[in-house]
């Protein structure tokens, strides 16, 4: 058994491992990078590009079936599923070919296998031991199921979804949150029947009450059927797909039943606990700056409790490299953290929700503006509305936004929610025209005192 030191081990390669890897080897120190898969972890092979590529593939086809209400003809002859999987396949391979090319440029060593954590100080690795002066946890997050349904058959999480070979006739969607939506609205797009069953009362239940009343209603404008408030009871397959049931008696048949009720921590099977680190539920516990309860253990993105998001997890990353050089980075706000939803419409989000601003400031103050009243969206003939939500006197403390393309408007709004702005901040500054910017331009003029194109 062979011993190799470094100032930095890092178990995972996904978001959070590389971005740690590349800022702590960019600030002088050597790094060993451990994955037992492919540099870039989840986000880049199983789900952040892939996902989105799909979605995009869908907005074109939808683009197509709609071209008469710009005055263009054309029509959707179909999905060619084989070309929607090149061209979703051909994005990973080449943004994973550059990740491998930004490794090699900052010199992290990089080790492939599964790593078992063997004391605060080392990873083992098929019988070679990695010791660093810190220890980096960044080992991603897996598709969970409920008790008693497994997956196999007709019964996929969304790794499946991303690979199938045709377009399926009727889905079932159980979960309503973000991966539940999203593939919801993709195979819509492409010609399904589909229907989400999400128990909690909304769909995207951890938005704003706003945001889930605009998609919701979209959705049914779509043709998107939707359960909320009912639990899922059982799965039976069959020759011809696969029956769902549900608490109130209903059943559903489909061709597929997509299990989306979110991620859990991947923590299991790598010597977390056996080497002492606190966990809870699975989840690696750890201090604002990341620091778990062993001296030099750090812990980054989805085994971290809060947003399971890529960009978090690399944001992260960078945070742990720059506190280990001793730069002394800023803890990171996680409600500073945005958060987009790719499905049509997009949902995006900063910063609290009304309701957990009022729970936190007492008194709050919104604006909700229409996109009716924004050129941009017009033509788009995209549908949707901002909406601000202000401490009373003080600064915007959320905003939350619905629409197509909203997502590009997230990087905007949240330097507003982490500058905490106030909305007298923002009305003066000066957003193109025609652009879909202006609708947070204008509701801030508005929550200022002084509204303008104000509809709704």
């Amino acid at each position: 058994m062979t011993d190799t030191p470094a100032d930095l081990v890092i178990l995972g390669g996904g978001s959070g491992g590389y971005a740690c890897a590349f800022r702590a080897a960019e600030l002088g120190l050597s790094v060993v990078l451990i994955e037992k898969d492919k540099l870039g972890g989840t986000c880049l092979h199983r789900g952040c590009i892939p996902t989105k590529a799909l979605l995009h593939a869908a907005e074109v086809a939808d683009s197509a079936r709609d071209a008469d209400q710009f005055g263009v003809r054309a029509a959707l002859e179909g999905i060619d599923i084989d070309g929607v999987n090149k061209y979703k396949d051909g994005i990973v391979a080449s943004l994973y070919k550059g990740l491998q090319g930004l490794a090699k440029a900052h010199k992290v060593t990089l080790v492939e296998g599964a790593g078992t954590l063997v004391d605060a100080k080392t990873v083992e690795v098929n019988g070679t031991r990695y010791t660093g002066k810190n220890v980096v946890l960044a080992t991603g997050s897996y598709s969970k199921t409920l008790p008693g349904l497994e997956l196999g058959g007709k019964i996929i999480a969304s790794e499946q979804a991303l690979n199938l070979d045709f377009v399926p006739e009727k889905v079932v969607v159980l979960g309503g949150g973000v991966i539940g939506v999203e593939f919801a609205s993709v195979w819509r797009s492409f010609g399904a029947d589909v229907t989400i069953v999400e128990a909690l009362p909304s769909l995207v239940p951890n938005e704003d009450e706003f945001a889930s009343k605009r998609l919701e209603r979209a959705f049914r404008k779509r043709g998107i059927k939707f359960k909320t408030g009912v639990k899922f009871t059982g799965a039976q397959q069959t020759d011809a797909g696969v029956s769902v049931s549900l608490e109130n008696g209903e059943t559903y048949d489909a061709d597929l039943l997509l299990v989306a009720v979110g991620r859990g921590p991947n923590t299991a099977g790598h010597g977390f606990e056996e080497v002492g680190v606190h966990m809870e539920r699975g989840f690696v516990r750890t201090d604002e700056r990341l620091r778990t309860n062993l001296p030099g253990v750090y812990a980054v993105g989805d085994i971290v409790p809060g947003l399971q998001l890529a960009h978090r997890g690399f944001q992260q990353g960078i945070f742990i490299a720059e506190d280990i050089a001793g730069l002394v980075p800023q803890a990171i706000d996680e409600a500073g953290i945005p958060r987009v939803t790719y499905c049509h419409p997009e949902v995006a989000s900063v910063g609290l929700t009304e309701a957990a601003a009022k729970e936190q400031y007492g008194s709050v103050e919104t604006f909700t503006y229409d996109l009716a009243g924004n050129g941009k969206s017009q033509i788009l003939k995209t549908q949707g509305a901002v909406k601000l939500v202000r401490a009373t006197d003080g600064p915007v403390v959320g905003l939350h936004l619905v629409g197509d393309r909203v997502g590009e408007l997230i990087g905007e709004a949240q330097l507003i929610y982490n500058w905490e702005a106030l909305p007298e901040d923002v009305a003066p500054l000066v957003h193109a025209h025609p652009t879909q910017t202006e609708a947070l331009g204008e509701a801030h003029l508005a929550l200022a005192g002084k509204p303008l194109h104000v509809h709704g």
